[in-house]
This record gives structure tokens, sequence and C-alpha cells, in this order.
């Protein structure tokens, strides 16, 4: 195994920073994630559109897969070689979301491969985690736009429905955009990315926080000391909620 100091060299950002005395995070609350929680009526006047949504809305992981493989929602359809869903743990604490697939995510069907994959698996490596591992990783648009183009907004309101189903599925603790079009998406704002991170947000009810894409940290190699603050951030970011549910679960009255 490689150690994690070289990882951190691999990142250009050694020296190492540590975190003061903190404790293991707390175990998960292993409860399921209950379904959406309302549903578009199936009558006679609901469209097409909210008769997708409420069935997106209802799909379990694997169906939802699928109908993914299957989505003409937009034109993006017509040029994609494979759908991306997303892939890692069911139930992770740690959702990390991009902004859509490249070239070689479109012909692996994987999110984050190739070399800013490999630089994303060395970050998470760093704080002790791994594709798979307690951790989910997926994108806003599932297809790749052509010639790795910003996503359009139709796309976007196409996908997005994909996304927060998967959030409802997984029940994540805390979410980590990668870039400021997910993160733009996710919070509502044309804010920079050096304008939102180190701070908590939410989606969906859900904690997150931003960083760096790692394809932008390839090209601007001087930011990977920033993007590991924001890794350092967000794990103390996750303590603190799993620390707080904890004192929320012992301070509940008995029951029964």
């Amino acid at each position: 195994m490689i150690a994690r100091a070289e990882l951190l060299r691999e990142m250009g950002i050694a020296p190492l920073w540590r975190l003061r005395g903190r404790g293991a995070p707390a175990e998960r609350d292993s409860a399921t994630p209950e379904a959406a929680s309302e549903r578009v009526p199936a009558h006679a006047e609901a469209g097409p559109a909210d008769v997708r949504l409420a069935r997106i809305a209802s799909l379990a992981f694997d169906a939802l897969a699928a109908d993914i493989d299957a989505c003409t929602a937009c034109a993006l359809c017509r040029t994609r070689h494979r759908t991306v869903p997303g892939v890692g743990d069911p139930h992770a604490r740690w959702l990390f979301v991009g902004e859509a697939p490249g070239a070689d995510e479109d012909a692996q069907g994987e999110p984050f491969v190739g070399r800013a994959g490999r630089l994303l698996d060395n970050m998470l490596a760093a704080l002790g985690l791994a594709r798979g591992r307690d951790v989910y990783i997926a994108n806003v648009l599932k297809c790749r736009p052509p010639g790795n183009r910003t996503p359009a907004p139709l796309e976007v309101a196409a996908c997005l429905p994909y996304l927060d189903r998967q959030i409802e599925l997984i029940a994540p603790t805390l979410i980590v955009a990668l870039g400021k079009v997910a993160a733009a998406t996710l919070i509502g704002t044309e804010q920079s990315v050096g304008a939102m991170r180190r701070r908590v947000h939410r989606y969906r009810g859900i904690a997150m926080v931003v960083t760096y894409h790692p394809a932008y940290l390839l090209r601007s190699p001087a930011e990977k000391a920033k993007a590991w603050e924001d890794l350092l951030f967000a794990r103390r970011t996750l303590r603190d909620l799993a620390a707080a549910s904890a004192g929320a679960s012992a301070a509940a009255p008995a029951t029964g």
C-alpha cells in the first residue's frame, strides 16, 4: 500500500498538515433512506415530464442505472457512447459530485477515470478513503457533452432528477461538490469556487462543501494545497455532524 505521505507528495501538497486531536468518526446510522416525500399524481392532466419525474423518484438503485442507460430526455443520448450513472458504496457517508463525464468516462462508463480520476483517488487515499468504500462518486450529468463543453441548462434540468434520486437512496452524511458547475448547480449561485469553499452549504437538507475539480487541479497544480485544505475541512465537518448526531441520539428520551 502506498504511504499517505507519498500520496500527498504525488498530489503536490507536501508538507503534511495534521488535524489536532480529533476522535474517530462515529458509526453511521444504518437506517434506510425514506422514499421521496412527494409524488406527482398520476392522473390524466399530468404531462410527460411529470410522469418521468414520478417514475425516477420511485426507482431502486439497479432500476435507476437501467433508466439512465435508456434515457433520451436530451440530445446527449445521440452523442454518448456509454452512460455514466456513478460508482461506489450505495450507503456511503461521502458523496462526491462532479460536472459531467469526459472522454475516458464516456468510453468506460465510470466517473473520474484517467488522469483526473487518478488524482481524485489519491485525494481520497490521503483521507483514508477509497472509491467503493464509504464513498460514492457521481456527476450532475450522466452523459458526456461533446467536446467536454459546459453542460447546457436543459441538459442539467433533464439529468438532475437522477442525481436527486441517488442522493435519496444513498442518504450521504456529506456531499463534496467538485468544481464550479457542480457547486453552482447544487447551491444555485454563480459564485466562484473560491467564494464557495470553506463553508458548509446545504442541498436537499444534506451538508455540502465545495472544492476544486481534479481536472482543474491538473491544470493549476498550485491550487492543490487549497484542495487539501478543503478536504480536511470536509472531514472535520463530517466528524462534527457525526458527533452532533450522536449527541442528539443520547439526549433523546427513551420510548417503549
